[in-house]
């Protein structure tokens, strides 16, 4: 009969490494660490306590010690000086050897036991080899959860990362960051020129220099060139030994002149070496792999990225200073994998909760400050044009398409005490949703066909896991901008409304039909694609259906992709023949694989009012 201790072996063993799997393979959330600690403490000790198990020999047809004894021979009575032929085993039973010709029961004394050692974490009868390496395979376990939490942030805090990247690129202009802690490389000097055989002047011109980089804004600066040509390839250089290419963007209401479309990216969630290979770099983005194998095709203008940056939180806390949260971001920009998806395509950025504190709503409290300091330095310096001085929400218009970039982090009213429905429940706040319905109904210039409303978490109310950090609990100021992007569709201009939102670790498309019995015909349809992680984990349980029923808004599911630790999305918007009507398309990448697109038309540039418009849209 199993001991006490051996029993508590074999369960803390077992619960060493069904969580470390799901720590290195599902989810690497912050409570799994301090678990396996305690877990293998426990381990530990019940291990060096258990008694040896009892060896009991199991014959190959018999059940019990006396049934083989009939089966084996006395070694005595092979007689002295006897050479015992290779084939034949000894087996003590009772202090007596015996030998037999049967290898089954070497196997069983010896195999059962290996197994049962390795498999639960018990010490083996006989050998201390095995008895090792079934405690070894624990120990590397625990080290290895040791390993992804403290070894990238203590040993590669990438104080000395160098680097420049580009942020926002108009069809005139073009934001580029650089960051430089060396201050023999000071003053810094930026030039640029038109890319050779770009069609314009390939002489180097100067964009200016900064004499000085110093601790407040992490060493870093930028640039903003001027006076660019639309669809033009320019290289920029800088005098630390820095170059890159950036192309401008069509002008606006045009397509890529080239090839026929305006195409960017999205998607949403980052945390490096995650799944978990204790032979990677520590900072390795084994999805920004996926993501620079496809640049080269996709030709995009820009990666629209929705948030969760970094995971200050993930797995594991190491304080709420500004420093700390400076070195989440200088990791990433430090990993080996993103010059491959930077050194020609442009990053735009929406702020999140894991960049603050996991489903952050509590404004601008602390850690709030703290947390937006590199934020600012690193990405909304290089953002479009904020729609009001100083504000984390920012709008702009480039080719084909307008895009209204939502803060849900910093205006949000709390999630609870107060119910989804209450109308002084708020996700944005006054301000921001004012400036977000004023672009909503707004005229564009022409040929603009699209208007994106960018959120950092799904639009729908689909996903049922954690839904309260969602719009799923900010109802009411859903249901008014929900009427406001319908009016679009009613207007008759032509204009057709999409959501882009990431957050869930998942991806689903969803269709947000006006009510059957409304003022809205069914072309004034919004989809929203909600895409994420690009390198992260996925949840190995589904949380996204639907539940009609709830109130007259339908969200209809068109796809749902919960599987994939990298996905983003590529949007190509195009002219149908004629140019009256405006051709969206969605590709989904999962694991560096096209796995589904789909199309979306504009609704009909018409007048009237109602469902009669839509025997026009079909």
């Amino acid at each position: 009969m199993i001991s006490y201790a051996a029993l508590v072996a074999v369960l803390s063993s077992t619960a060493i490494r069904v969580l470390a799997y799901v720590f290195f393979r599902w989810i690497p959330g912050h409570q799994f660490p301090p678990i396996i600690y305690t877990v293998a403490l426990i381990y530990f000790t019940s291990f060096v306590i258990a008694p040896t198990p009892t060896r009991r020999l199991v014959g190959a047809q018999s059940g019990t010690v006396e049934d083989e004894k009939r089966e084996l021979q006395p070694i005595c009575s092979q007689g002295v000086g006897k050479r015992k032929s290779e084939s034949m085993i000894e087996v003590k039973i009772n202090g007596s050897l015996y030998t037999s010709k049967d290898p089954h029961l070497k196997w069983v004394e010896n195999g059962a036991h290996v197994l049962r050692t390795l498999l639960l974490g018990l010490p083996h009868p006989k050998s201390i080899i095995w008895t090792l390496a079934s405690l070894a395979i624990n120990v590397l376990l625990v080290l290895g959860v040791l390993d992804v939490v403290y070894r990238g942030p203590i040993l590669y805090q990438s104080h000395d990362l160098s680097f420049t990247r580009v942020g926002f690129v108009s069809d005139t202009s073009a934001k580029i960051l650089v960051r430089e802690p060396d201050v023999a490389q000071v003053p810094i000097y930026f030039s640029y020129r038109g890319a050779p055989g770009s069609g314009v002047d390939d002489a180097w011109k100067s964009a200016g220099q900064v004499y000085w980089l110093s601790k407040e804004a992490d060493f870093t600066t930028s640039f903003t060139l001027t006076k660019l040509r639309p669809l033009t390839i320019y290289q920029y250089a800088v005098s630390n030994n820095h170059t890159g290419f950036f192309t401008t963007a069509p002008p606006v209401g045009q397509l890529n002149t080239v090839r026929g479309k305006f195409t960017f990216l999205t998607s949403s969630c980052i945390k490096p070496r995650f799944p978990y290979n204790p032979f990677s770099h520590p900072l390795t983005i084994p999805g920004l792999k996926h993501l620079a194998k496809w640049i080269p095709e996709l030709h995009a203008s820009f990666m629209l990225f929705l948030g969760d940056f970094i995971y200050i939180d993930v797995p594991h806390r190491f304080g709420a200073d500004v420093e700390t949260y400076r070195r989440e971001y200088r990791q990433v920009y430090s990993s080996p994998d993103w010059p491959g998806v930077s050194e020609s395509l442009p990053w735009l950025h929406v702020i999140d909760d894991h960049e603050i504190a996991n489903d952050w709503d509590q404004q601008t409290a602390d850690p709030y400050p703290a947390a937006t300091d590199p934020w600012n330095i690193y990405h909304s310096s290089l953002n479009p044009p904020p729609a009001l001085p100083n504000a984390s929400y920012f709008q702009f218009t480039q080719g084909p398409a307008s895009f209204f970039l939502m803060d849900t982090r910093r205006h949000r009213s709390p999630e609870y005490p107060a119910l989804a429905r209450s109308p002084d429940k708020t996700m944005l706040g006054a301000t921001q949703l004012s400036f977000l319905l004023t672009f909503l109904k707004r005229d564009e210039p022409e040929g603009v066909k699209w208007k994106f409303v960018i959120s950092s978490i799904p639009f729908t109310r689909n996903w049922r896991l954690n839904s309260a950090d969602t719009w799923a609990n900010y109802l009411h100021e859903r249901r008014i901008i929900l009427e406001a992007m319908w009016d679009v569709g009613l207007r008759g201009d032509g204009i057709g409304v999409v959501v882009l939102s990431g957050d869930r670790h998942e991806f689903a498309a969803t269709a947000f039909p006006p009510p059957k019995d409304g003022k809205w015909p069914i072309s004034a349809t919004v989809h929203e694609f909600s895409t994420s992680p690009l390198s992260m984990f996925y949840l190995p349980v589904r949380s996204y259906w639907e539940v009609p029923g709830e109130d007259d808004i339908e969200e209809v599911c068109i796809k749902y992709a919960p599987d994939g630790n990298s996905k983003f999305g590529a949007v190509e918007l195009e002219e149908v023949v004629g140019g009256e009507q405006g051709l969206f398309r969605f590709r989904l990448f999962v694991d560096g694989v096209e796995s589904w697109d789909y199309v979306l038309m504009t609704p009909p540039a018409v007048g009237g009012g109602g469902r009669g418009k839509d025997a026009i849209w079909g």
